[in-house]
């Protein structure tokens, strides 16, 4: 990792440079940074210790070792010289056109810019007539040399753009959209500068390799040790491995430290949904809405799916699943991508009051073809099919669940469902070499389900003589 006080230098420029190209988010993220950066005991002052927290329990469990300035397996960082702008001062034109871009007037801005040569002034010209293509969408095609072409000429652009200019997180997360295995991750030309640890860190976590992604945060926190966006990024790691405990302890500290921060809340208040902790939900939706009541933005946004997904949350907590229902089905509406809020959906036609399970078969399947993150789908799929008497189908979800988990790598109660029904259903079918696979794979536990297994066997010896024998009784109780 490069030296603390060269990463404050370069973010100090990027914030100005940044800031002055209307990269907003970027310029926001790399100011966080700046201040996540540990200061030198030496040079505390009043001034520049307010928001550190070098002392947190939680974040001294993830900082496992101190940090040299080499990264991980040797490699030297490349220096990427700082840009130096053209433009010592704004020209005038430059200023009208940022005036019309603000308001998003990006053609107007565009236009101003027409003849301007500055660095800065070509930039904001492409970005404005970037802007005013997605504006319009497809109704007008954006003045360059029309769309790229594929996925592959995009990644060589924006590989290109990092490489040159580091330290736009915007750049590194579009890039991150586009690598979707991790043979495309690994196959990207990127200098090996310190914010290309936090885009690995990113991309592991969005191709669900969380143990790796976890690996990279903590190496991070050696230099950014206070940085409220990585301990964030932890906790979406944490909870995407179901460590629900530690997630809450996360959010708690990063609430303490950030009273007034909004984003990721919606993954806090899911976990306190799940643990059940309702006073403490309703506690952050009040400091959340108390937060943003005076901007112009608190309003409750009828093209906002996460405001009618927080109505159909707070009717479902109070067991009103017809409401419930209701506003669910309007935020699905406006992202019906979102696999999260099928589920939501599937699980209000499950309830006692309702029990419509062919509706929530059909909401579950557009949540697992929507790249169903938390799981959830394919195994309500296959305990649905099997409660409503439909073995073929249950199977079938059983089977893909049990891949996903071995894909991922996780155990437990799940597992051993999907190994138990399958024996089960192979056995009936009598297609006793996989039921005998499944059953095998049960011996390795200790509970009821090692008996169960050994019982399937005994049962498929004796009524198929052909079946090759297996020494069941080696298996001790």
């Amino acid at each position: 990792m490069s030296s603390k006080e060269s990463c404050r230098s370069e973010l100090r420029v990027a914030i100005r440079q940044l800031s002055d190209r209307c990269l907003y988010t970027a310029s926001k993220w790399a100011a966080e940074q700046l201040v996540g950066i540990e200061q030198d005991l030496a040079k505390f002052t009043p001034s520049n210790t307010r928001f550190q927290r070098g002392s947190s329990s939680i974040r001294r469990k993830y900082r496992t070792h101190d940090i040299t300035t080499t990264p991980i397996a040797g490699v030297s960082y490349v220096a990427t010289p700082v840009m130096e702008e053209d433009e010592l001062v704004d020209g005038d034109f430059y200023l009208l056109a940022k005036s019309y871009f603000d308001c998003r007037e990006y053609k107007r801005a565009a236009h101003v810019l027409g003849d301007q040569t500055g660095r800065k002034s070509v930039f904001l010209r492409c970005y404005a007539l970037y802007l005013a293509g997605e504006k319009r969408k497809e109704e007008e095609m954006i003045e360059l040399e029309g769309p790229l072409g594929s996925d592959n000429l995009a990644r060589t652009v924006l590989v290109e753009s990092v490489n040159s200019y580091p330290w736009n997180w915007n750049a590194w997360t579009e890039l991150r959209s586009l690598c979707r295995t991790i043979d495309i991750l690994n196959n990207l030309n990127l200098n090996s500068h310190w914010m290309k640890d936090f885009f690995l860190a990113s991309a592991y976590q969005e191709l669900r390799m969380h143990n790796e992604s976890l690996s990279k945060y903590e190496y991070l926190l050696g230099t950014f040790g206070n940085s409220n966006y990585i301990q964030a990024q932890i906790a979406k790691a944490q909870y995407s491995l179901r460590e629900f405990d530690q997630v809450e302890a996360l959010f708690e500290e990063l609430m303490r430290s950030d009273p007034y921060r909004v984003e990721d809340m919606d993954m806090y208040s899911n976990v306190l949904y799940a643990k059940e902790c309702f006073s403490a939900l309703s506690f952050l939706a009040h400091r959340v809405f108390m937060t943003d009541k005076y901007r112009p933005e608190s309003y409750i946004d009828p093209c906002d799916y996460r405001a009618w997904y927080g109505l159909g949350q707070a009717y479902e907590m109070m067991g009103m699943p017809f409401y419930a229902l209701h506003y669910f089905q309007k935020s699905v509406f406006l992202q019906p991508n979102d696999s999260r809020l099928w589920i939501a959906m599937a699980q209000c036609y499950e309830t006692e009051q309702l029990r419509m399970l062919d509706e929530a078969i059909k909401c579950y399947k557009r949540a697992a073809a929507c790249n169903d993150r938390e799981a959830i789908a394919l195994y309500q799929l296959a305990k649905l099919h099997a409660e409503l008497g439909h073995p073929e189908e249950a199977a079938s979800y059983y089977k893909k669940d049990l891949e996903r988990m071995e894909d991922e790598e996780r155990e437990g109660p799940n597992m051993v469902e999907a190994l138990l029904y399958l024996a089960r259903y192979y056995k009936l079918q009598e297609r006793f070499e996989e039921a005998e696979v499944y059953c095998t794979r049960l011996l390795d536990y200790s509970g009821p389900e090692r008996e169960t297994a050994k019982s399937l066997l005994r049962g498929m010896r004796s009524s198929q003589l052909s079946l090759p024998s297996i020494d069941v009784e080696r298996f001790p109780p």
